[in-house]
């Protein structure tokens, strides 16, 4: 079910900062209208820490309703409180989503232990498929290889948003758990992910280019990899979701806009975006 090309939805808003559905639609028959094979609402790059709870499900519940069961939606549902993250991820699941991401607790940093227990505190809790997310870098704390293999003890823990950029720990990941689907957290790697057996990205860059990046996580063409290499880096110069923000309004795809402590990015990122962009053919010189 989650293979291919995810794509991590934005979160647009309107000028006044209140979330804009209309423009969420849009975004959402954009993806599905270039082939992108499942869709990610509500994660890091959805600026899911600095949504409210309604907000949070009105965007989940929207791109369940423009989906029209396509393509599956998979909601964000993740946290630092075990008991918090439970009472999300069965509301997710309660509007529809065909699955859950759930990234690590941050700031409080559990031990592998207290992450094999939070993860299955959650399993046990919803039927909804899990998708584990580790990224070590945003949440200080890494999902170890054998962490995930006593994970997959669980029947609705069926893949992993491997983002450590360790193509070492993903190779032992395939190793220790070849039934466990997974897929890359970081676009540039994805070509060399596809190519120890994992099966598709959650991609960041595919909210500009999606049909580029599904066919990417379809054939593992490398000439395409290679084409948008620019653009995957430009992407990460600053943090998540800011530069693919800002990408997206000088494509006049949502307005630049923001939610503290997001704020726009510094005027080089910005140039070196646009010229990233002129290069594709995205937008004008």
């Amino acid at each position: 079910m989650f293979t291919g090309c995810g794509t991590a939805l934005i979160t647009p808003f309107k000028n006044d900062g209140s979330l804009d559905e209309d423009c969420l639609r849009r975004q959402v028959r954009r993806q599905i209208e270039n082939g992108i094979h499942f869709l990610v609402p509500c994660g890091t790059t959805g600026e899911s820490p600095t949504l409210t709870r309604k907000e949070h499900l009105r965007v989940i519940e929207i791109t369940v309703e423009e989906a029209k069961g396509k393509i599956p939606v998979v909601g964000g549902a993740g946290g630092y409180n075990t008991a918090e993250v439970i009472e999300l991820a069965k509301e997710v699941e309660a509007l529809g989503a065909d699955g859950i991401l759930s990234v690590t607790p941050y700031y409080n940093k559990p031990t592998q232990e207290g992450l094999y227990l939070h993860y299955k505190a959650i399993a046990s809790s919803v039927k909804a498929p899990i998708i584990v997310y580790s990224v070590a870098s945003r949440t200080g704390t890494n999902v170890e290889p054998s962490t995930l293999k006593r994970l997959t003890e669980f029947k609705n823990i069926v893949a992993v948003k491997e983002a450590s950029g360790s193509l070492a720990q993903m190779t032992r990941i395939r190793v220790l758990t070849p039934d466990l689907t997974l897929l890359s957290g970081d676009d540039i790697l994805t070509s060399a992910v596809l190519g120890i057996g994992g099966k598709g990205i959650i991609s960041v860059a595919s909210n500009v280019v999606p049909k580029e990046m599904s066919r990417l996580a379809e054939t593992n063409d490398f000439s395409i990899t290679a084409r948008f290499t620019t653009l995957m880096d430009t992407l990460f110069l600053e943090s998540n979701p800011i530069p693919v923000k800002a990408a997206m309004a000088m494509m006049g795809l949502c307005e630049p806009v923001w939610r503290l402590p997001m704020c726009p990015p510094q005027p080089a990122t910005e140039a070196k975006l646009r010229q990233a962009l002129v290069e594709l053919g995205l937008v004008n010189a």
